[in-house]
This record gives structure tokens, C-alpha cells and sequence, in this order.
């Protein structure tokens, strides 16, 4: 494991295997580390990681506000996730590399592709977060986090977080600070501190900016029209990753190649063969 300072902040990363680099962006939501691509639900499940370092240069990371990543209290948007993976990159020595999200990682792919789209030469985007279901489930967790900041104040969060190990999504009264509260006392004592005002602001801000739409997010429809980036698409289907969000890649991407294959048959017998095949013929 190495960190990486970019933009101020601590960046955890891990880089596996050898060849053409692959950027991952974790699945895993708002507790996106990069262990999750070997322990989350379908990704652990299909086993995809180990054969994609053998053909791969591998480059995993925590995302900002989450693991062992650091963060910091502001209006957070799919560009801030954009500047992390890039910044990677150029500390790293890569001009382009292929990218790949997972869950809610497939957003700020998508951003990364409509705004430097000459650094990527391919993209994968496994699961994409979207739908009515997962933009609602959203607003309610940041406005159970703001509820609680309102009856008990910044106190009780830092408290909370320092008590238990639950993420955003598990305990949403922790908010999307949790992880780095949990960590960085020096962050928790100036997060205590601050304007609990501006701290809901900026909290109103993010949800805004993350969760606007009932299809996928990450980019404007008009952007994804204009790459003409190879793009394998892998539909999940449930509440946070509606067959609708892939389907929305899929209608707004030129060059995508959706697999038309249900949640339930995606097995570690068909999945890791699938995007070696894909990422190969993109390379």
C-alpha cells in the first residue's frame, strides 16, 4: 500500500500486476476502498481482480472520504472524484490507461471520460448506480445525517464516528465525513469547530451535486454523446442499481457494448473471460 498527497488530500493506493494501466474506481458507495474489489457482493463473487492483474497494471485506491483516504469538508462533486483518479495518474507516469468503475465508481468514470476524454482508452462500467430507487435512497440518508447534526450538533457526530465502524451508508447519522473522523484527529477537531451552517450548506451541496437525477449520474447525457471511447456495460438490478442506469450508458454511449446478461448469471465461469476479451480489443 502507498499515499499519495493530490489536491491536499491523502490518497491510499495499491497497484497490482503488470501492462497497460487500468484505473478502478471501488465499488462500495460511500465506503468505496479498494478491498471492496475483492470482498463486495458480485465483485468477490466472479473473482475478476486476480485475472485482470495478470494482464493488467491494476491501480486501486480508497476514495477520497473513504478508508484509509483523507477529505475535506466542502462541495463535493463527480469532478473532486475525477481530480483523485487523475492525480493518480500523473503521479504514477500514465498518459491514458483504460478505466473501470464499479457500483457507484462507474459515475465518476463516466465524468472522467467526458472530461479528458484523450487520457482514456477504454471504459468498463460494472453495475452503475442509478434509478428513482437509489436517487431517493440517497436524499434520505444525507437528510437523516443533517437531522441529526440539527438535534445534536458536530459534537455528536465526531462522537458517533469515534464509536463504532459503520459507514455513511450503514449508520447515515455519521454523514460522508465518517471515515476520515474516525481516522484524522486533527480533521475531527476542525470538523467540531466549524460553522454548523456552512457544514449543512455544503452538506445540501453535495447531495445536490451527486444525486440529481433518476438514471445514472456523473455526466450530462450530450457529454457521453460525443466520446467515442469502447465501453463495455454490466447491468446490475436492484434497488441501487437499476437496469435503467445501464441502459442509460448504453442509449448515450456511441461505442457501447452492453451485455445483455442478468445479475444472477454473472459468475466467476464468464465475468473475468468477458472484460479480459473487452479490454484486449480495446487495448
Amino acid at each position: 500500500m502507498s499515499v499519495v498527497m493530490i489536491d491536499g488530500i491523502e490518497t491510499r493506493y495499491e497497484v497490482r500486476g503488470r501492462g497497460e494501466p487500468l484505473l478502478m474506481f471501488s465499488p462500495g458507495g460511500f465506503d468505496a476502498t479498494l478491498e471492496k474489489w475483492s470482498s463486495l457482493g458480485v465483485y468477490a463473487k466472479t473473482g475478476m481482480l486476480e485475472p485482470l492483474a495478470e494482464r493488467f497494471q491494476c491501480i486501486l485506491f480508497d476514495r477520497r472520504e473513504t478508508g484509509a483516504s483523507g477529505g475535506r469538508v466542502e462541495r463535493i462533486t463527480w469532478q473532486h472524484y475525477v481530480a483523485q483518479g487523475k492525480g493518480l495518474l500523473v503521479h504514477l507516469g500514465h498518459a491514458r490507461a483504460h478505466l473501470m468503475g464499479g457500483c457507484m465508481g462507474c459515475s465518476p468514470v463516466a465524468a472522467f471520460a467526458a472530461a479528458h476524454p484523450e487520457m482514456v482508452r477504454s471504459m468498463v462500467l460494472y453495475w452503475p448506480v442509478g434509478g428513482a430507487k437509489y436517487r431517493i435512497g440517497g436524499h434520505q440518508r444525507f437528510m437523516q445525517h443533517l437531522a441529526f447534526v440539527q438535534q445534536e450538533g458536530l459534537a455528536a457526530v465526531v462522537t458517533l464516528a469515534r464509536s463504532g465502524s459503520k459507514s455513511f451508508g450503514e449508520d447515515p447519522r455519521g454523514g460522508p465525513w465518517v471515515s476520515v473522523l474516525r481516522r484524522d484527529f486533527a480533521f475531527a477537531a476542525a470538523f467540531e469547530k466549524q460553522d454548523v451552517e456552512r457544514y449543512k450548506l455544503a452538506v445540501l451541496a453535495t447531495l445536490r451535486a451527486l444525486l440529481d437525477r433518476d438514471t445514472a449520474p456523473g455526466a450530462e447525457p450530450e457529454e457521453l454523446m460525443r466520446l467515442d471511447i469502447p465501453t463495455l456495460v454490466v447491468p446490475g438490478q436492484d434497488a441501487s442499481h437499476a437496469t435503467s442506469a445501464a441502459r442509460y450508458f448504453q442509449e448515450c454511449l456511441p461505442r457501447s457494448d452492453y451485455w445483455d446478461i442478468a445479475p444472477a448469471e454473472q459468475t466467476a465461469a464468464n465475468v473475468p473471460a468477458r472484460l479480459l476479451e473487452f479490454l484486449a480489443a480495446a487495448a
